[in-house]
């Protein structure tokens, strides 16, 4: 009797049919790398944009490099416990070196959110050497990551077939998660 492979949860991108059949051979988990970069890079970079406004306080202490450590270790650990999650979500009874294995890989996927927080966190480094003020870092950020977002779902989804007009549609969709991050700290601070 052959083991089934594991199936999809609700988060898990659809693989394209000869990455799906390489991964059901090797009896790992199935990634459309594309997908991922996409969902990680999109939460990454949302995660860092929300830090960045919530870390700006009027009248606090402006303490960049403690921030962009606070971004880091925020983004990883939403990292950790979002490959964790992924791999509790379709755990199955398995072998022990089996079941480490595919948590690692799980793991593994999820370091394009890691790399989405990397320009907020380059940002304020770049903030505590030259000692900009926190307004202007948290302005800049938070349109930088507007940015990224309105890229990331362009070049992902041109990437996935889509026309330029749906593409840009779709990056516009993901920039709009930006602007609304800066509409709420505007409207909170």
């Amino acid at each position: 009797m052959t083991a089934e492979p594991p199936t999809a949860g609700p988060h898990t991108p659809q693989p394209v049919a000869a990455d799906a059949e390489r991964a059901a051979r090797a009896g790992r988990p199935r990634h459309d790398h594309a997908a991922d970069w996409m969902f990680c890079g999109v939460y990454g970079t949302v995660l860092a944009s929300g830090l960045l406004a919530a870390l700006d306080e009027k009248g606090g202490t402006y303490t960049p490099f403690s921030d962009a450590s606070w971004v880091l270790v925020t983004a990883i650990t939403a990292a950790l416990a979002h490959g964790y999650a992924h791999h509790m979500s379709g755990h199955r009874q398995d072998p022990s070196r089996r079941r480490w294995r595919l948590l690692a890989g799980e793991l593994w996927h999820e370091w394009p959110m890691v790399a989405a927080a990397l320009p907020t966190v380059l940002l304020l480094v770049l903030a505590g050497v030259f000692g900009w003020e926190a307004p202007g870092t948290t302005a800049v950020g938070l349109g930088l990551n507007t940015a990224l977002l309105f890229g990331w779902g362009t070049a992902l989804s041109l990437h996935g077939g889509s026309r330029l007009l749906s593409a840009l549609a779709v990056g516009a969709a993901d920039a709009a998660i930006g602007f609304a991050i800066i509409v709420a700290n505007a409207l909170i601070k």
